[in-house]
């Protein structure tokens, strides 16, 4: 570590101590631009035997006990360094270099599992519903939902998930150890919206040194330092892969892909359900090409929103559209010859009771014809060659053709003519 560093750090250590009570709020508005003293402050992390770090656990705790929301977020950003500093000291077995570390740990944890009253806090997660759209999903883009009773009866209920009231801890242990990073990782992407880049960029490559040390794929990784296993719960591989899933948005594509590859490569090993699923769902909701997003703003993922308000299309099929078009057709001019040509065919329609039926159209009635239009027909049935053997029409033209036979032959039938 370089002497610049340590007295920005030192300088930083002795400012707060000084400040009165009425500049708090603009001391933390502006530590968020001091990127030298942020950098500085990763460096003491990542050195365990530093001098300055037990002082500067200290200060940090003292952030995010004081009330004051970007304090809070302040030292959250550094929370990804300081799990997996704690965890490679653990994997170590040098319990002593992490005691201020861990005391940093458990205090924010304690902090956040009760409410200002000291209550333990109860957290509930709503599940939405897919038969109702979301800023993720369209209902019609899923398909074709069976309204079924059982559907119906869940329709509208909401499922809501609750966590705690999660026990306070005194100190860290091999039991309870991942159920406290579980949850202080859930604290962190939270306010992941509030992170910076460098914060993201931590969040992504101690995800891969978690997952990948004391695996070959650590060689390839080039990763030093921590040989042995670490172990690694299924929740918390889940949480890790939110945050992942967040830097990919943001302008941490190659670094969020290659912890994502480690994190899937994990869970296939350790057969874990819950971040296969999760793994496998953004890989497959990932676009084509990298996203070169730039580091001045944050990347939002593109969805159809449903409008808000009802529209119709001008050419939707409606009952005033159908009557209009039906009084179009009773206003059209009648023709003298009521056959219709299809090709070069006249295709006619005869009825032998002397009345013939026009061709129906969207919801007209047949009408009857004139004797003379009949007697028309009839020539032109005569003239054609090779009339059209409709299913309507073939039992008609056929008794019509009987009956002319048996007249050209000489049979005079009295009466009517039975069939």
């Amino acid at each position: 570590m370089l002497a610049v560093d340590t007295g920005v750090v030192e300088e930083w250590l002795s400012e707060f101590k000084t400040l009165p009570e009425a500049s708090i709020s603009s001391y933390a508005t502006s530590l968020k631009d001091k990127t030298a003293l942020i950098s500085s402050l990763y460096k003491v992390i990542q050195e365990p035997q530093s001098e300055l770090l037990e002082p500067v656990c200290h200060q940090l705790f003292e952030f995010y006990r004081s009330g004051e929301e970007q304090l809070l977020r302040f030292t959250l950003q550094f929370l990804p360094e300081l799990m997996w500093c704690y965890l490679a000291v653990s994997a170590s077995r040098d319990l002593q270099s992490s005691g201020c570390i861990e005391a940093l740990l458990l205090g924010v944890y304690n902090l956040e599992i009760v409410d200002k009253e000291g209550h333990n806090k109860v957290l509930s997660f709503t599940i939405p519903s897919l038969s109702k759209p979301s800023i993720y999903h369209e209902p019609s883009s899923i398909g074709s939902m069976a309204l079924t009773e059982g559907a119906l009866s869940q329709h509208g209920l909401s499922r809501v998930v609750y966590s705690g009231p999660h026990p306070q801890r005194e100190m860290l242990t091999a039991q309870n150890r991942f159920e406290v990073l579980t949850f202080l990782l859930l604290c962190y992407n939270a306010a992941l919206s509030y992170m910076p880049a460098m914060s993201l960029q931590s969040l992504c490559q101690i995800s891969s040194r978690i997952c990948v040390c004391g695996y070959p794929r650590q060689q390839v990784r080039k990763y030093k330092g921590v040989n042995s296993r670490i172990p690694v719960s299924s929740e918390f591989m889940v949480q890790m892969l939110t945050g992942i899933y967040y830097a990919f948005y943001n302008g941490e594509w190659d670094l969020a892909r290659k912890a994502m590859d480690d994190v899937l490569y994990r869970a296939q090993l350790e057969l874990y359900p819950e971040p296969l699923l999760v793994a496998n769902a953004i890989k497959a909701s990932l676009p084509q090409g990298a996203m070169k997003s730039s580091k001045e703003g944050t990347r939002c993922i593109q969805v159809e929103i449903t409008p808000t308000s009802s529209r119709i299309s001008r050419n939707a099929v409606t009952s005033m559209s159908i009557r209009g078009h039906r009084w179009k057709r009773h206003e059209q001019p009648e023709n003298g010859n009521d056959a219709t040509e299809l090709g070069n065919f006249i295709i006619p329609e005869i009825s032998v009771t002397s009345v013939a039926g026009e061709r129906t159209g969207n919801g007209e009635k047949s009408r009857a014809l004139a004797e003379n239009d009949v007697q028309h027909l009839q020539g032109v049935q005569e003239t054609a060659t090779e009339p059209r053997t409709d299913s309507k029409g073939l039992p008609e033209i056929r008794r019509q053709k009987s009956v002319r036979k048996m007249m050209e032959d000489g049979i005079n039938s009295s009466g009517r003519v039975q069939f």
